[in-house]
């Protein structure tokens, strides 16, 4: 017969093992293991009434565990009909005939879990999420700060647009400043004569070029700054 034991082998694994008299009269019981230091049995020995059963707990001690090397622990369990006066175990065990006892072999094997089932029993140790019945009579209601953070989107998208039609106005003001300015320079070298009026117009001309160039300045940095913002 095959004793198994489930691992994984880092705490201490503990198997049940049934023995049940189905004779009419007493049966003494002792259970044995090649390797006593690897396990503890409790009850090791005893008596069973007839008709009755015994549950012996067999605790295999932590190890490192190898699947390459193959267990060769057996267990044994003998019994001998109990003498109708028992005062002394131990003298029943040393008295006894060999045709008096039975024995049955016991073979251990050791088994890990694949990880299918370590996957399920994480599963299961996991708390059922508790929901409030009360929280599901109506819709859920949105947080603040959800809220918040979508009309201040709203309002960085507003003010985006804005920009961007200052920025067409003001690029057609530019257009249009330059369109003057060329039409003054055509003007200025058409007038040979050197007059008063040529040279007041070239004045105004270069006098413009400065706050042309403020004014593209201050767009491409309102136009950059609303990109940066989104």
């Amino acid at each position: 017969m095959t004793y198994f034991f489930p691992g994984p082998f880092t705490d201490v694994v503990t198997t049940n093992l049934k023995l049940r008299n189905p004779s009419d009269r007493k049966v003494c019981f002792k259970v044995k293991t090649t390797a006593p230091r690897r396990y503890c049995v409790r009850p090791n020995s005893g008596i069973i009434d007839p008709g009755s059963s015994v549950i012996v707990s067999v605790m295999l001690q932590p190890f490192d565990y190898d699947p390459n090397e193959k267990s060769k622990h057996k267990f044994m369990v003998q019994t001998i009909y109990a003498p109708s006066n028992i005062s002394d175990m131990e003298a029943v065990w040393k008295e006894a005939k060999p045709d008096e006892l039975m024995d049955s072999k016991l073979r251990c094997v050791f088994e890990m879990p694949n990880e299918n089932d370590k996957l399920n029993d994480i599963d299961a140790s996991k708390p059922a999420p508790v929901q409030n019945a009360s929280k599901q009579d109506g819709p859920m209601p949105k947080p603040h700060s959800v809220s918040l953070n979508d009309t201040e989107t709203r309002k960085l998208v507003e003010e985006c647009k804005r920009l961007q039609a200052e920025v067409m106005k003001l690029s057609e003001e530019n257009r249009h400043l330059r369109d003057e300015g060329l039409r003054l320079r055509k003007v200025a070298h058409s007038d040979k004569s050197g007059s008063p009026t040529a040279l007041a117009l070239r004045d105004n001309g270069s006098n413009s070029l400065p706050s042309l160039l403020v004014v593209i300045a201050a767009i491409f940095i309102g136009f950059f700054l609303g990109k940066f913002i989104l």
